[in-house]
């Protein structure tokens, strides 16, 4: 059994040696992904490329008893043998331990896992890639919900006990097989789908800065290609153009044409957007929103995103992206200002101080600018809460 990932991709791709060291240009992307009404009642047949046969399925309880059977049909079919994991909900330490030692514990009996496929929301997802590292096995990712990027990236966000931001794991090694169910993902809470859209759209604004900013680096440590900035720009006009009509054909309960073109986006456009372009405001305000309880135990991951996006766009001084994207967002109902996360400037101060210093110690910060500081970043984020504010009155939101 392996311990936590302990590799860092920069020290292999774009390690610097001498001053006229050229940095590669890199992307990262799953090795196969599917999506589709229906799909999971083939997963079976799919593991053929893997290749699969005794499969463990992280899932949580609740989502066992809406797909349990339904996965084993799917896996009976192709004679898969298989074993079930119930995920806790928190992507920490202690769990990530507590389900390796319960598989390892199954493997000294016979049962031996050749694969993990994570079946769930983010957290589930990114538990699955740790699980998956430790037993030194491929793995496979069936998001339930399109409400972020996680499930066809190579890195794990890890979280304390309590759900607070504590370190991102990466892996060599990207999803061997990503499997979208979009009737899954349609009939999934219209809350998540939403919260994924906050988190893909942040995905060409951060690219686009780590791409201006010749001393930024993705995921990696390299530098995006020129393919990864248009995938991130597509990203960001599939959600303009088809956004507001997918978001009422999911509240309907709907697969359409704007629905699988938003969970596309927000799935595997984002996903390879932010991970091969980079990451930058959005996400570093983001992650350190996590710091406060009454928001992260409240919100999703990209809701908070959301508001960095507009603390994103105010940092740059990008005052018409931020009015366009800010309407985006009051129509889909992300928020725009830091009251819809609960947030009062004048009670919460102190708090929001903290929020800019893990703003701060953000590993990608810099990518945005290299000259940040937490006095522009603070302001930048105020000025994008005021301009909400005034956005909510005008359109009495």
């Amino acid at each position: 059994m392996k311990g936590p990932s302990t590799f860092y991709p920069g020290e292999i791709f774009s390690r610097e040696e001498g001053e006229n060291f050229n940095v590669p240009r890199a992307i990262i992307a799953p090795q196969r992904y599917l999506q589709g009404p229906d799909v999971l009642d083939h997963l079976g047949r799919y593991l053929a490329i893997v290749p699969s046969k005794t499969p463990s399925i992280l899932i949580s309880p609740g989502g066992r008893k809406r797909l349990g059977k339904r996965l084993a049909a799917a896996l009976e079919k192709s004679n898969i043998t298989w074993t079930f994991v119930e995920f806790d909900g928190e992507c920490c330490d202690e769990e990530i331990e507590r389900i390796t030692v319960q598989l390892v514990n199954t493997e000294i009996t016979g049962d031996t896992a050749d694969c993990v496929i994570a079946v769930g929301g983010g957290k589930c997802v990114d538990a699955g890639k740790c699980l998956a590292h430790r037993l030194a096995v491929p793995y496979v990712i069936c998001p339930t919900i399109a409400s972020n990027d996680a499930p066809c990236s190579a890195v794990s966000v890890v979280y304390t006990r309590d759900g607070v931001f504590k370190r991102p794991e990466m892996f060599a090694q990207s999803p061997s097989l990503v499997v979208v169910d979009t009737k899954v993902i349609a009939n999934a809470p219209l809350r998540h789908f939403v919260a994924g859209i906050g988190d893909a759209m942040a995905t060409f604004y951060e690219a686009r800065s780590c791409n201006n900013n010749l001393l930024a680096r993705n995921h990696i440590g390299t530098r995006p290609t020129a393919s990864v900035i248009a995938l991130a720009e597509f990203c960001r006009e599939t959600l303009f153009k088809f956004g507001v009509q997918a978001v009422e054909d999911v509240r309907r309960s709907q697969v359409t044409e704007a629905v699988e073109l938003v969970v596309e986006a927000n799935t595997l456009l984002s996903g390879m957007g932010f991970e091969s372009g980079g990451l930058g405001v959005a996400h570093g305000i983001a992650s350190a929103l996590t710091t406060m309880p009454k928001v992260d135990e409240n919100y999703f991951h990209g809701e908070m995103v959301a508001i960095g996006v507009l603390a994103h766009l105010a940092y740059e001084d990008r005052r018409a992206e931020l009015d366009a994207v800010m309407a985006f967002f009051a129509s889909v109902d992300l928020p725009i200002h830091l009251e819809q996360l609960s947030i009062d400037l004048r009670a919460d101060a102190q708090a929001v101080d903290g929020v800019i210093a893990a703003a701060m110690m953000f590993p990608f910060i810099k990518s945005t600018d290299p000259e940040i500081c937490s006095e522009k970043l603070k302001n930048a984020l105020f000025r994008a809460h005021d301009l909400g504010i005034k956005y909510a009155r005008e359109h009495l939101l």
